[in-house]
């Protein structure tokens, strides 16, 4: 009884999301996802660039030139943005910082898709412990939302190549705020990623040796099969449907899926936390399942709790505390004190 009680109450939190979502056109804007890419009009063109980008180790390396710079202001944070798009807001990056006053350890967290606030309790939590914690903006998001937006539409959509370029500069900017955080003198640098933020978090791990801790909570490998199977994305399904098959969309969504980069978050140098919920109707099981597979079959040993809770239920208790205990004891065993 208590179960069902949990997944009507899911449902009806996701039912509260779909506020402002609505079916939108499919555009492939190829020119937004690969630089230096030409307009292509058939999706055939748009799936062999996007598994050259997945070839590519460069895709999301940060490029070349000048540092930002970056404005500190109390609390705040900001910076701009490597990638220009057409929301000016977008372009200025926002992160706020609760300082813990020690240099030992910085936790950075990529918050979920449509978030209505930053996450002041774990933030205070860790920084009581020792922990600098940095929560950024992703793209889209807070300060840097599109005027007139009701949700974060630009950030995950049936256009292709924006979805890809905004993933992308979700990454770049990550990675910009971590070599800051490194270049004024934190020692161990950790990750944490909450549903869409965890396939950014992931790919920053992923690529940046500076990262030695990943926490991914709610997490799947494809984000075509996320966005193809998901109660929180439905509309956007029902916009690609008619235009592209499941097949198609992940391959031209390949550089997004984490199982492509598996063999790069096995590292031995980076330690692996994930959170799964088993009745989350958001991010399938069965898909955070082949991902945890494919994280294994790479040589990755992931520190797997699964809790039998939905994608949003996980914020209740017991399960936000169980998430959180698991998550403490992750991130303070073992910290590296700075040189």
């Amino acid at each position: 009884m208590y179960h069902s009680w949990l997944d009507r109450w899911d449902e009806q939190r996701v039912h509260r999301g779909e506020d402002g979502k609505k079916t939108t056109g499919f555009v492939l804007d190829a020119e937004r996802a690969f630089p230096g890419a030409r307009t292509v009009k058939a999706i055939e063109e748009f799936c062999v660039l996007a598994d050259q980008a997945v070839a590519d180790p460069a895709f999301f390396d940060e490029p070349g030139g000048n540092d930002p710079d970056f404005e500190r202001h109390g609390e705040w944070l900001k910076f701009p943005s490597d990638i220009s798009t057409d929301v000016e807001e977008n372009n200025v990056v926002w992160a706020k910082i609760t300082d813990s006053g020690s240099f030992d350890q910085a936790l950075v967290i990529f918050h979920h898709w449509n978030a209505g606030a930053r996450n002041r309790r774990i933030a205070n939590f860790f920084a009581k412990r020792g922990t600098t914690v940095v929560e950024i903006a992703l793209p889209y998001h807070f300060e840097r939302s599109r005027p007139g937006s009701l949700h974060a539409d630009y950030m995950l959509s049936a256009n292709i190549g924006r979805t890809i370029q905004s993933v992308r500069q979700a990454v770049l900017d990550g990675r910009k705020l971590i070599h800051w955080l490194k270049h004024e003198g934190y020692g161990e640098i950790s990750v944490l990623g909450m549903s869409l933020g965890s396939w950014v978090a992931g790919l920053i791990a992923a690529y940046d040796p500076a990262v030695s801790k990943a926490s991914l909570f709610l997490t799947g490998g494809s984000l075509a099969d996320m966005v193809w199977t998901g109660r929180a994305t439905r509309a956007i399904r029902d916009s690609l449907e008619p235009e592209i098959d499941l097949a198609d969309l992940r391959r031209a969504w390949g550089p997004l899926n984490l199982e492509n980069h598996a063999h790069r978050l096995a590292r031995p140098e980076l330690a692996l936390h994930v959170v799964l919920a088993r009745r989350d109707k958001v991010v399938l099981p069965q898909l955070s399942a082949h991902f945890m597979q494919k994280l294994k079959e790479a040589g990755g040993r992931p520190d797997i709790l699964e809790l039998n809770c939905g994608h949003y239920s996980l914020a209740i208790p017991p399960y936000i505390l169980l998430a959180g205990l698991s998550l403490k004891r992750f991130l303070l065993n073992n910290i590296r004190l700075a040189s």
